[in-house]
């Protein structure tokens, strides 16, 4: 790839999570198992049926056009679309050609924008289920219909890993404003990929290839790395890139040819008939276009940004927080409490900053392992805001260790208990009485004589030894800041 510089673009994909889908009353429901269940005359083609368009469709892709900074139209329309697919029943797709919803936005990844050139609304087809075995396909319409938001990028991506970092985000943000669920294992999103090859250095785009249906980030990535080789070798040998749809073989972790690319005349494009042209403007008021933008949450890349900012978290710890929703908003509902507790106390407010750290250290470790092991639902956690907080506080304060503090965490999580109740109940308090912990020294330099020798002959890891005996003979209650610093008193005299 020394010679070459690769032009990519991306189309997505996504199913947007309407009661209804676009263009009839049918539930638009993407975990139907029984096939042909949700269909009417409507979505599957019949002669003389009328289309009716959804109008909370529009505003979604409306609203994630502003979330991406695109413009608005004024005017849009809808067009057919014309091709015979199997699972295509009115042999055209009602799509948008060239009055699309929104056009130039941007999305920036790794500080650097990526054009978007359209985002436009169209509806989904059915699916085709192959029976194995069996020399024939079924068909079903359930998904025929289903409102489907299709974005289009500028080729300025760069790289299969910028594809693929592009792809994650976009998904991020759809799931973010609450368009999609964007699930790519159950097929709410699909990616595509238009790549050509060029001489570095020259301004001319190569020959464009389509790889079709992208149903992974890592297909994603992958299918653009072989493609890259595959094109390369090609024009190394003096050959010249076929313009062609191509699938991709995760078995085979390569790309294959489908058909010839079809141009935009070959589907004989022409403005839907039975669907009058949508206005957008603010006189027609069929669509509050500000209304839509105020709806729009926090982003994640500004919340990130402001986290690291406002709570002087790791620019790591920020990211992750950020892109999950529900996580950053917890987050922030336990902030506000220490707030409040640091206020009541009369601390000195750079307190804060400690606890806040404390606060994302133990959500991003202990809490995410307990939420990944019982499905990942912030909504479903029992720990209010208010005990996390509480929670936090006892281990500033050094009334529970770092191994009672997982017990606890662990209790607070099945049960939604009190952390103060907890810590009474389960005997989890930390021992930071110095008589205390004096006594379980004694026994243990009385034990470990050779130890406290070889302390006292200059080996400093023998220190770490015994501070480990006394917090194993304190079952980890010992105050550890304590007992390493009493104990090397006690090895100085």
């Amino acid at each position: 790839m020394t010679k070459y510089e690769a032009v990519i673009g991306m189309e997505v994909h996504v199913e947007l999570k309407t009661n209804s889908k676009m263009f009839c009353s049918c539930a638009n429901n993407p975990d139907e198992m029984e096939p042909n269940k949700n269909i009417c005359p409507i979505c599957m083609g019949h002669p003389g049926t009328l289309p009716v368009a959804n109008k909370k469709a529009v505003e979604y892709v409306i609203k994630t056009g502003l979330a991406l900074d695109c413009q608005i139209a004024e005017i849009s329309k809808f067009d057919r679309k014309n091709y015979f697919y199997p699972d295509l029943p009115k042999g055209y797709q009602i799509s948008q050609y060239d009055q699309p919803l929104c056009e130039k936005g941007n999305l920036i990844i790794n500080d650097r924008k990526i054009g978007i050139t359209r985002i436009h609304l169209e509806e989904d087809t059915g699916k085709l289920l192959h029976p194995k075995g069996a020399d024939y396909s079924l068909v079903d319409l359930n998904r025929a219909g289903t409102p489907l938001m299709e974005l289009v990028t500028e080729p300025e991506i760069k790289s299969s890993a910028e594809a693929k970092e592009f792809c994650k985000q976009f998904q991020l943000i759809v799931k973010y404003i609450g368009v999609s669920d964007a699930d790519m294992e159950k097929g709410h999103m699909r990616c595509e990929v238009n790549i050509s090859l060029k001489p570095k250095g020259q301004k001319e785009f190569g020959t464009k290839v389509e790889i079709k249906n992208l149903n992974s980030f890592r297909a994603v990535e992958r299918s653009i790395e072989y493609e890259i080789k595959r094109q390369a070798e090609i024009l190394d040998e003096g050959g010249k890139i076929i313009q062609e749809t191509r699938g991709w073989d995760a078995d085979k972790q390569q790309t294959y040819s489908q058909r010839k690319k079809e141009e935009a005349h070959d589907y004989r494009y022409f403005p839907e008939p039975d669907l009058p042209p949508l206005d957008l403007t603010k006189k027609a008021g069929m669509f509050d276009v500000q209304k839509i933008k105020d709806s729009i949450p926090e982003l994640p890349l500004l919340k990130k940004y402001r986290f690291i900012n406002q709570y002087k978290l790791t620019e790591e710890n920020a990211k992750i927080l950020s892109e999950d929703k529900e996580l950053a908003n917890y987050f922030e509902e336990i902030i506000s409490e220490l707030k409040h507790w640091i206020k009541d106390k009369g601390i000195d407010g750079d307190k804060l900053n400690k606890l806040t750290k404390l606060t994302a250290n133990y959500i991003l470790t202990e809490l995410q392992r307990l939420l990944y092991k019982n499905g990942n639902l912030v909504s479903e956690c029992k720990i209010t805001a208010e005990n996390f907080a509480e929670f936090i506080t006892l281990i500033d304060e050094g009334k529970i260790s770092s191994s009672g503090a997982q017990e606890m965490l662990a209790e607070m999580f099945a049960t939604g208990g009190d952390p103060s109740n907890i810590l009474d109940e389960k005997g989890l308090g930390q021992i930071s009485n110095e008589s205390e912990i004096e006594k379980i020294i004694n026994e243990v330099i009385k034990n470990n004589p050779q130890s406290v020798e070889d302390y006292k002959s200059g080996k400093e890891v023998a220190l770490k030894f015994l501070v480990g005996q006394t917090m194993r003979e304190s079952k980890g209650k010992a105050n550890p800041q304590i007992a390493r610093d009493m104990l090397e008193k006690k090895l100085k005299q």
